[in-house]
């Protein structure tokens, strides 16, 4: 499911984002940047030791924000490291960092001159972010940044199940309007 924003597109898909044609995938990281599970497992162990080199060079990155690495051995050249927030009720301040990671994400990728790049469904796994919730703040954030940055042409969303890929084209129909 594709949505065109002036020159670029987002869209969603079913499948997984190691093996995206993507310049750059995006890692659901921790603030460590240590090997953890889920995303930032299979990233890590297809992409080979280069990116946990790197990014042990880096050493942090504060939840909201985001870091870059080699892809390794991966079909990306880069991965993108953020850090989303762990879900505490939303009370938190958890809304405006996970907006936070998918727009320091998108900067990253146009400082650096990436014109495409894939992301996960950021906190959505062991972190508890509400699903619905979580694909409402990522889908309007990058829209709005693709509204505003023609230089990214192409935004991915790289959904892992039916379930989550549903959830995540309903919120993309609704910002058809």
């Amino acid at each position: 499911m594709r949505l065109q924003i002036n020159a670029s597109i987002l869209e969603i898909i079913e499948g997984d984002i190691t093996q995206q044609d993507t310049e750059a995938i995006v890692n659901a990281a921790n603030e460590q940047l240590r090997v953890g599970g889920g995303v930032d497992g299979a990233i890590n162990r297809a992409g080979g030791p280069a990116i946990q080199a790197e990014a042990r060079q880096i050493g942090y990155c504060p939840t909201g924000q985001a870091v870059i690495t080699t892809g390794g051995n991966l079909k990306a050249k880069y991965v993108i490291h953020t850090v989303g927030p762990i879900y505490r009720g939303g009370a938190s301040g958890e809304p405006e960092l996970l907006a936070s990671c998918y727009r320091e994400s998108l900067k990253l990728a146009s400082t650096r001159g990436i014109k495409s790049l894939a992301f996960p469904s950021i906190s959505t796994g062991v972190y508890g972010y509400p699903m619905a919730e979580a694909a409402h703040i990522a889908l309007k954030t990058v829209k709005e940044y693709l509204e505003e940055h023609p230089e990214i042409t192409l935004v991915r969303f790289v959904l892992f199940g039916q379930p989550a890929y549903e959830i995540y084209a309903k919120e993309l129909e609704g910002l058809r309007t």
